[in-house]
């Protein structure tokens, strides 16, 4: 039987809200931490509690960092991307970008402790720095794919 409160604790979501009018989405710049050298913009998002769906948990995570309100049903999922070493060295983990171009309420930076701001940015790309993960998730989104990604992973050649 799989014990699915650890594999919820390997799992991340971060959510693209889309403003197909402005053709902007929201972003959050990061303060330096000991898994962020120095400031870096990101997509709103973080860890899926143990036992939480994930939709639910990028909602969730979105209001938490943003204060913008998405009803999870509004939420489609757009990337997945395996991670081979995560924030906390713990190992691998995966990503899920979900996206949505429907919300409520205003961008704020809800968590001063942790960003530096919360904007209103370019959908063609996150301002520099950035993490990589979210550059990567940001342009499977706005190409259309592909629906799966790594990151962190060696290549290897096939046999």
């Amino acid at each position: 039987m799989v014990n699915t409160s650890v594999m919820n604790s390997r799992n991340a979501v971060c959510v693209i809200v889309h403003d197909k009018d402005a053709d902007t989405i929201a972003a959050v710049l990061y303060g330096a931490r000991n898994w962020s050298p120095q400031p870096a913009w990101t997509l709103p998002g973080g860890k899926a509690e143990p036992g939480e769906a994930l939709d639910e948990a990028a909602a969730r995570e979105l209001k938490e960092e943003t204060g913008l309100l998405v009803d999870p049903a509004d939420l489609a999922l757009v990337h997945v991307i395996h991670v081979e070493q995560g924030w906390d060295q713990a190992g691998q983990f995966a990503l899920f970008v979900f996206a949505t171009d429907t919300w409520a309420g205003e961008l704020t930076n809800t968590e001063p402790d942790k960003h530096l701001a919360a904007e209103w940015v370019a959908a063609s790309g996150l301002p520099t720095p950035a993490f990589p993960t979210s550059t990567q998730a940001l342009a499977a989104y706005r190409d259309r794919g592909p629906s799966f990604s790594r990151h962190g992973w060696s290549v290897t050649a096939a046999q």
